[in-house]
């Protein structure tokens, strides 16, 4: 098993030197593949979505491939086969579905979202089922994933929103940046004499493996923060979404070579929860906060102690005002100190060091000390 998943992990590292710029998205169908989800590419032509697809089915040793740039003239003949001719002699309406779609292991659909409304029913079925009628026969494909591919995101129709959300994955990808990049891909760098390949057996070996990776009641209750988080911003993707997400993080992990989930394997969720581009800057900044909010918390904590040390250092009229100032200053450092005592709790759970927290609680008490000492001096001076 070690030695299938160090191919697989190798495949993913010719990719990756080979296609500049694609190293999450290389990631991503990587982690469908292994969870047998669906994964979506946004971006104009010309940015090697094919391509990658079409080069990791070639890794799997037999599996079958099927493309198809789909528009609003595409007929199902096209993707699912022609009529058959001898089925209709026999009354029996069926297609002749060798070399089609439902005898796909991996399947690229460009422009995906502009087929007619009887191909968007059928492919439908067969992302939610892997299942396909042909004529009264209910057959079982070998469907592991379907890639998609668009210039634009669908509009808010029914049946295309349908579709859109059965992609669990999304990306969007756009033309190489990076100069020093464009020049290696022009160079043509990047190209593997050797190319790594993995058998469907192999592949099937990984995908169970993945589902005895660790998932901690930590991760799930950062999930459970960043769906609350995100439902206030008006960002809200189905439960079913944040179901599916789980095998992904476990995907995630297992190609990390990881038994359990990390915290930082949510950082892949930003690829899973948005539905308009717009939202994935908002969502990256909510998952940063779930995963690193508390060091924030604790900084600003401090921020306020060194505040009420200063407020107390202040020339106060009279001794009623000095002790009253005082007072003030020591509560709200107790509430403090009692919301420091919630963050070492937290980070426990989680499994986080409470070394910076215990630096600042011990600050804090200094502090504490000077003020009521300041105290205690003040009221002598005005004595």
């Amino acid at each position: 098993m070690e030695r299938t998943l160090e191919k697989l992990k190798q495949i993913e590292k010719e990719l990756k030197s080979k296609y500049f710029e694609r190293d999450q998205v290389i990631e991503g169908a990587f982690c469908a593949l292994l969870t047998q989800n669906h994964l979506l590419l946004i971006g104009p032509p010309g940015t090697a979505k094919s391509q990658i697809v079409s080069e990791m089915c070639g890794r799997i040793q037999g599996a079958s491939y099927f493309q198809w740039l789909l528009t609003k003239f595409t007929t199902p003949e096209e993707l699912f086969g022609a009529v058959s001719l001898k089925g209709l002699e026999n009354d029996e309406y069926r297609r002749v579905i060798t070399g089609k779609l439902p005898e796909a292991h991996i399947a690229f659909l460009d422009e995906v979202f502009k087929a007619s409304s009887s191909i968007l029913n059928t492919l439908l079925t067969i992302m939610n089922e892997r299942v396909y009628y042909n004529g009264s026969d209910k057959l079982h494909i070998p469907l592991i994933s379907l890639f998609g591919a668009s210039n634009e995101l669908p509009s808010e129709e029914d049946e295309l929103e349908a579709l859109y959300d059965r992609f669990l994955l999304r990306y969007v990808v756009d033309y190489i940046k990076e100069d020093f990049r464009f020049l290696k891909m022009l160079d043509g760098e990047g190209a593997q004499a050797e190319e790594t390949v993995i058998t469907p057996e192999e592949l099937e070996e990984c995908r169970l493996s993945t589902q005895g990776v660790i998932i901690p009641s930590n991760i799930l209750k950062l999930t459970a923060r960043i769906r609350k988080e995100l439902a206030k911003k008006g960002i809200t993707p189905s439960d079913r979404r944040y179901k599916q997400s789980v095998d992904l993080l476990k995907a995630k992990a297992y190609l990390d070579e990881r038994q359990e989930v990390r915290e930082e394997d949510l950082r892949f969720l930003e690829n899973v929860l948005w539905r308009e581009p717009s939202e994935i800057t908002e969502i990256q900044s909510v998952i940063h906060q779930a995963l690193y909010g508390y060091k924030d918390r604790v900084r600003e904590l401090l921020i306020q102690a060194k505040e009420l040390d200063e407020y107390s250092k202040r020339e106060w009229e009279s001794e009623d005002m000095l002790i009253k100032a005082n007072i003030e200053a020591q509560t709200k450092l107790k509430q403090i100190g009692a919301s420091l005592e919630d963050l070492v709790v937290e980070c426990e759970e989680r499994g986080k060091s409470t070394e910076d927290i215990a630096k600042v609680r011990d600050d804090i008490e200094v502090i504490q000390k000077k003020i009521l000492d300041r105290l205690i001096t003040g009221k002598e001076e005005m004595a």
